[in-house]
């Protein structure tokens, strides 16, 4: 069943992509900021329209990324573990982030480690009785897993991420409902191949074609997933298996290597 939650997003009223930190940006290429903007809107009038909350953070010059607002915390249980980002074109969004959180009096917990919050953490309240699955191998270090397992407490189970193209765990790997996720096999290491398959026996399988589509940077309700457009054959899986697909179209956003799910942190009260 659909659960409403709450979201936090960011404007791309600032993107571009001015610099090189993941495989997907490429400085030569074109953005069309105005259709950005507009794409980004349509994400967040989607999101209302199916009776969830979208608080906005406020855009900040210099910061083209910060649309990228699931990167600046992971929230569990009105507790927030803040991030530490690894390139410094991207850090002082932990500042706003954190700002942000502490103004409307939130628990903050200050990290101390690499981490770029729901980009590398994935929180399903009712598997396994609550569990946490992180990811490391490009951004994230492991030491922020037991950092947040102890900020949180929550278990978490780490997954290692081997291929550079999906060098976050939300572009690989996202939770459909409370106790279940769909994700790209090929993005792990074969040991955390095994751990998920194990963990997750119904988990929906994607393969290359939707995971390099952005098809895996997904939102759900539990029922409606919001996903890329591109990402046709993600959507047929998902419908097969009883969710609602509800394509969107973020091209723009593509180019700075993010798409639904990057847009978006979960605020868990």
């Amino acid at each position: 069943m659909p659960r409403k939650r709450i979201y936090l997003m960011c404007s791309p009223k600032h993107f571009a992509v001015e610099y090189a930190i993941n495989p997907w940006m490429d400085v030569t290429a074109a953005v069309d900021a105005e259709l950005a903007v507009k794409q980004w809107d349509g994400l967040r009038e989607t999101l209302v329209g199916l009776g969830h909350d979208v608080r906005l953070l406020t855009p900040q010059p210099g910061l083209p990324d910060m649309v990228y607002a699931a990167n600046g915390a992971f929230v569990v249980d009105g507790t927030v573990y803040g991030a530490r980002f690894k390139h410094a074109q991207r850090s002082a969004e932990a500042t706003a982030h954190r700002a942000f959180y502490q103004s409307r009096g939130w628990h903050f917990i200050a990290p101390t480690v690499t981490n770029e919050g729901e980009g590398d953490f994935v929180y399903l309240p009712a598997a396994h009785g609550g569990l946490v699955l992180a990811g490391y191998g490009f951004r994230t270090e492991p030491a922020a897993h037991a950092e947040a397992q102890e900020a949180l407490g929550r278990p978490v189970v780490s997954v290692r991420l081997v291929d550079p193209r999906f060098y976050h765990l939300d572009v690989a790997l996202a939770s459909i409902d409370d106790r279940n996720i769909a994700y790209y096999p090929g993005a792990f290491s074969t040991a955390s191949q095994k751990v998920l398959a194990q963990l997750f026996p119904e988990a929906v399988v994607a393969d290359d074609v939707d995971a390099l589509a952005f098809g895996l940077n997904l939102v759900s309700d539990g029922r409606n997933v919001v996903l890329n457009s591109e990402a046709t054959g993600l959507a047929d899986k998902l419908a097969a298996a009883g969710y609602q697909p509800v394509p969107v179209a973020l091209a723009e956003l593509r180019k700075g290597g993010g798409s639904v799910k990057c847009c978006i942190a979960e605020l868990r009260h």
